[in-house]
Formats: C-alpha cells, sequence, structure tokens
C-alpha cells in the first residue's frame, strides 16, 4: 500500500454562531490543506497511469472542483443558526455565501471535505487522512481508520 499527498491552498471566511471567544466576529483563514490517498500502484504496461496509484492531477481535479473552487474567497456560514440571516444580508450586497449544516469549525469543514472528495475517487483508491491548517500554528487532522 502506498500513500500520496497533495497540497492545496484557498482563502475563506466564517462565522462560528454563539462562539465565546475573539473569533466570534466573521474573520476568514488562508487554509492549507493536504489530501492523502492510499492504494496499489497500477501494475499494467498498457494502462497510462501505469506505477501510479492515481495521477496527481486527477486528486487536483477532484479537490478544484469540489472545495477549492467552491469554498475560495467565500464565507461558510451555519444555515442552521441565526446567522443565515446575516448570510442572506451578505448575498443580497454580491458576496459568495456557503451554507453548512454545521458550525463551520476546522474541525467539521474536515469532515465535509472528506466526504467531498471520498465520493469521486476510483473504486481502487482510498482517502487516507486530511490534515488542514487553519493558520501556520493551528490545524486539524482526519484518519480514514478513526472515521
Amino acid at each position: 500500500m502506498i500513500r500520496i499527498t497533495k497540497i492545496f491552498t484557498f482563502e475563506t471566511a466564517h462565522v462560528l454562531y454563539n462562539y465565546d471567544g475573539k473569533c466570534k466576529n466573521m474573520h476568514g483563514h488562508s487554509y492549507k490543506l493536504f489530501v492523502t490517498v492510499k492504494g496499489k500502484p497500477i501494475d499494467d504496461l498498457n494502462n497510462p497511469k501505469n506505477g501510479m496509484v492515481v495521477d496527481f492531477g486527477d486528486i487536483k481535479k477532484i479537490v478544484k472542483e469540489e472545495v477549492v473552487e467552491v469554498w475560495d474567497h467565500a464565507v461558510l456560514i451555519n444555515a442552521l443558526s441565526p446567522h443565515k440571516k446575516l448570510g442572506e444580508d451578505l448575498e443580497r450586497k454580491g458576496h459568495k455565501v456557503i451554507y453548512c449544516n454545521y458550525q463551520p469549525t476546522c474541525e467539521n469543514m474536515l469532515y465535509d471535505i472528506a466526504e467531498k472528495i471520498k465520493k469521486h475517487l476510483p473504486q481502487h483508491v482510498q482517502l487516507a487522512y486530511l490534515k488542514m491548517h487553519e493558520t501556520e500554528n493551528s490545524y486539524g487532522e482526519w484518519f480514514a481508520e478513526e472515521n
């Protein structure tokens, strides 16, 4: 079994409803997302992907379409909270808003990202690990064997 990792960056803001710290205010982060998949390298001379678990370009396409292009320069808002009205007001003013059915913390975003990626991976490839830096010194991790 081999693991390969591709790294992505994107800029996203979020609002944490009912949070009791300074981050209760809308704010943004330069997220750095590490996506690790695992599988056995293809062993078929006639396959253009011979020797690869999966083409890095295929991982890039999935993550860019499902996460980066959707969330980049957007505001994530918990649609189950009163902040939904804030999101609607921001949209009316031309801002890009993503409504989540969860509190948009780094931890919950990782669960969402895992689901978005898993449904697009080839059958012989498994999502193994995610790490997402919210700041240079703070990050969350998702491990397949624990989920």
